[in-house]
């Protein structure tokens, strides 16, 4: 069901849990995004194959990988480009984008109109520990907000390291951080920039 060089994350890492947000209601836009047809999180292989060493590592400190979001149809990316031009639709606004304008979220960076999630190379995702808590790291996803930023000061040394934790893990295994987003990595390769459009099933 995937173009040839993608894998699910969940047949490379069986440890890996799932909740990604865009398959269903609970995101920015309020509803499932275009090109979500279930809730299952892609990544071309050789992502999926340094995310397995990412988590095989957090494993022996007892913690455990929680995606949110990886590979992103360019449909869906399309999808935020129309939501974020209704200037009307603001009723996720109070959880997730609460001190910004909507017509912020593109010149700040939180929206692009072409995603690294589109090639298959960048993930969202947090740590749990053995019972699926979700570690503090001082902030929800996707929240829109300076306080998401990894030089955001305001958090807690516990959720200062939590973030640390998680970013250090993943840089080792050969990604690279968003600054504004605790969660989004980006694995470092040489791939051609082509943003897929094929949808997750």
């Amino acid at each position: 069901m995937l173009p040839e060089g993608f894998v699910y994350i969940k047949d490379v890492i069986p440890s890996v849990c799932e909740d990604i947000r865009y398959a269903g209601s609970h995101n920015f836009v309020g509803c499932p995004v275009d090109g979500y047809f279930a809730a299952k999180s892609v990544l071309k292989t050789e992502a999926a194959q340094a995310l397995k060493k990412a988590a095989a590592e957090f494993e022996k400190q007892g913690l455990y990988l929680l995606i949110y979001d990886a590979y992103r149809p360019q449909r869906a990316v399309d999808h935020f480009v129309r939501w974020a031009k209704d200037e009307t639709d603001t009723k996720m606004k109070d959880e997730f984008y609460p001190t910004l304008d909507k017509s912020e979220l593109f010149p700040k960076g939180y929206i692009a109109v072409y995603s690294g999630h589109s090639r298959g190379l960048t993930v969202d995702l947090t740590l749990t520990d053995k019972d699926g808590h979700e570690l503090d790291m001082g902030g929800e996803f996707d929240w829109f907000s300076k306080i998401s930023s990894h030089d955001y000061q305001g958090v807690t040394p516990q959720q200062k390291a939590n973030r640390e934790k998680l970013r250090q893990g993943m840089l080792a295994a050969g990604f690279d951080d968003y600054v504004e987003e605790w969660w989004h990595y980006t694995f470092i390769c040489d791939a051609p920039k082509v943003y897929y459009d094929f949808s997750i099933e």
